[in-house]
């Protein structure tokens, strides 16, 4: 516990990597991620990255570190280690305009090898292979896909849609929707508590 920060209770826009030796934050306005020591709250690094960074994952390693571009249509992909831009990964849906594509929320499964990414006014998420970097499916859900979770066993994902007010239930082995469950208005985050 760093304050009243712990692994995997940090707000939006901060990120403490699973050894609790840095603290990444977001800057929506200078689009960059500075990296903090928290034991000395020293800056270790400030890391330009793409428009509007907004939400983190990271491999369970702690060796990347991901963040949304919600302006830019991507995810930037940090080095751990080093703290410098490792990759990006951009999102392009079939059938939507790169201004209506805009990146949000991001989970990554337990073992570090997927990632499940929001894409905002694009109404879908993206399904991402970390090691390859690729997307391997998109997703349709509800209006503005805003926040999203996995359960314990990874087997099904959570999605806070905005503007249609539910909920969406995706199998992640058939990367189907099983049902949307409607709730109050405008939800933002999903968070699960198994």
């Amino acid at each position: 516990k760093i304050g009243k920060i712990e692994v995997g209770e940090e707000p939006e826009g901060v990120k403490l990597s699973p050894d609790g030796k840095r603290l990444y934050v977001t800057s929506e306005v200078a689009n960059m991620v500075h990296v903090i020591d928290p034991a000395t709250n020293g800056i270790l690094a400030n890391v330009v990255v793409g428009n509007r960074p907004r939400r983190f994952a990271d491999t369970p390693d702690g060796g990347e570190v991901w963040v949304t571009n919600e302006l830019g249509g991507a995810v930037t992909v940090l080095d751990g280690a080093k703290n410098t831009l490792k990759a990006k990964v951009e999102f392009k849906p079939k059938g939507f305009r790169p201004d209506d594509v805009t990146p949000v929320g991001i989970t990554m499964s337990r073992d570090g090898k997927t990632a499940y990414v929001t894409l905002g006014r694009a109404n879908h998420i993206a399904i991402v292979d970390v090691a390859s970097r690729q997307v391997t499916d998109y997703v349709l859900v509800g209006n503005r896909a805003w926040g999203a979770t996995l359960n314990r066993d990874g087997s099904l994902l959570f999605v806070a849609n905005g503007l249609s007010d539910d909920v969406s239930i995706v199998d992640t082995a058939s990367r189907k929707v099983l049902r949307s469950v409607p709730v109050g208005r405008v939800p933002h985050t999903a968070v699960i508590d198994d």
